[in-house]
């Protein structure tokens, strides 16, 4: 369902995204992690057709992004780490307006509404301006957004930011339920533990280059770390000298 083709994305000298190829296939919850800087939401924003590549091309279900970017998008849902939102709009007109962009029917865009309120808990909420919606209330209903034409890929650029316990719990269960219908997710997160608990693979990013891609067993094996956690992968991988130092450091300070 996405697949990038040698994608580059270079700002003058600098190489933000550097010969990306990857497939994600239907049914998947693909974690996308990296360091700050490492090139996650520029290749998010050129999945999403927000960003045009340098080189390479983007599929969306099999549509080129660029040349057939209307068919692509249709499948997709979006939610970036900041959403935008109309704030004078109430949160049913929100999501109402998200049914026009994607041409849902009528009939269904009657159902779909009331269901994505009540599962994010904004039903009593629903008639009040987003504007006066917490950061967490924000979240949740950028997510309902995204999903109310019943995308067949989700991509997600830090989705849990925001969000208390339990609203974090209820996206987990929904995106659970998606792949489970064979929707395809693509989430970029910081939260290593939840990666590494939801996420069928995962792929690390580093100075623009995947440096790593596959499950935990097979992210084990490439770092040659029998009963590492993700966050041991992700560091070993990551850190380079400097975290090696650090751990170095730390050792002699547990030792003295």
């Amino acid at each position: 369902m996405i697949k990038t083709d040698g994608l580059c994305k270079r700002y003058g000298t600098l190489t933000a995204v550097d010969g990306l190829n990857l497939e994600v296939g239907p049914g998947e919850l693909f974690g996308f992690l990296g360091p700050n800087g490492a090139g996650k939401t520029t290749t998010i924003r050129m999945l999403t057709g927000l960003l045009r590549p340098t080189a390479g091309r983007v599929f969306i279900g099999g549509y080129d992004v660029q040349r057939e970017p209307v068919r692509a998008k249709a499948l997709l849902g979006y939610v970036p780490d900041e959403p935008v939102l109309y704030e004078k709009l109430t949160g049913r007109e929100f999501l109402t307006f998200m049914a026009d962009l994607y041409r849902v029917d009528g009939s269904r865009r009657n159902e779909r509404i009331p269901e994505l309120l009540e599962l994010f808990g904004l039903t009593e909420r629903g008639d009040d301006l987003i504007q006066s919606y917490s950061r967490g209330m924000r979240q949740k209903i950028a997510v309902a957004g995204a999903l109310v034409h019943e995308p067949r890929v989700l991509v997600l650029d830090e989705p849990t930011v925001g969000l208390d316990p339990r609203s974090a719990r209820v996206l987990k269960d929904v995106l659970r339920a998606l792949t489970g219908r064979g929707v395809t997710v693509f989430m970029s997160t910081h939260v290593l533990e939840i990666a590494e608990r939801m996420c069928t693979r995962v792929g690390i990013i580093d100075r623009g280059r995947l440096i790593a891609c596959g499950t935990m067993e097979e992210l084990r094996a490439q770092a040659r770390e029998d009963s590492a956690t993700l966050e041991d992968i992700f560091l070993k991988l990551t850190g380079g000298t400097e975290y090696e130092e650090v751990i170095r450091l730390l050792g002699e300070e547990a030792a003295s």
